[in-house]
């Protein structure tokens, strides 16, 4: 009887334990919601247009196609990591968006090129684009 009371403590204190840590991340996941969505969107559409590109270039390669999911899941953490140190100490809230802002660029100027490659945005209206990142330099010949 004594064993079952102890084996049901545990449980339940696991359970709780358990509780509070989802309930910790589904706050902070919930509370930058934006953050994650536009992470999650720029990945996913880099991706997508990368696989078809990749798929008119060279077939469809699984190695490559499964990149798109661990850049997901390692800019996830990175970004969950930054999140948590934001909300742990005032005057960090800088962090990530000082971080992820960057990528977010290269990301999106990568899913431009991919589907200028795979066929979805002509070259010229890439050109301009690309062109309007970095028009300190001149103008195109």
């Amino acid at each position: 009887m004594k064993t079952t009371t102890l084996a049901a403590v545990g449980i339940y204190s696991a359970g709780t334990i358990m509780a509070f840590i989802c309930s910790y991340f589904f706050n902070l996941a919930m509370t930058n919601s934006d953050q994650y969505l536009a992470l999650v969107g720029v990945i996913m559409a880099d991706g997508f247009f990368g696989v078809i590109a990749g798929v008119k270039r060279e077939g469809f390669q699984t190695f490559k196609a499964l990149k798109v999911l661990k850049t997901l899941v390692s800019w996830i953490i990175l970004l969950t990591t930054l999140l948590m140190v934001e909300k742990g100490f005032k005057g960090t809230s800088w962090l990530s968006e000082t971080v992820l802002v960057p990528f977010i660029v290269f990301q999106l100027m990568s899913a431009l090129k991919n589907a200028s490659m795979a066929g979805f945005i002509k070259i010229e209206a890439l050109n301009s684009i690309l062109d309007k990142f970095d028009n300190h330099k001149g103008e195109r010949n």
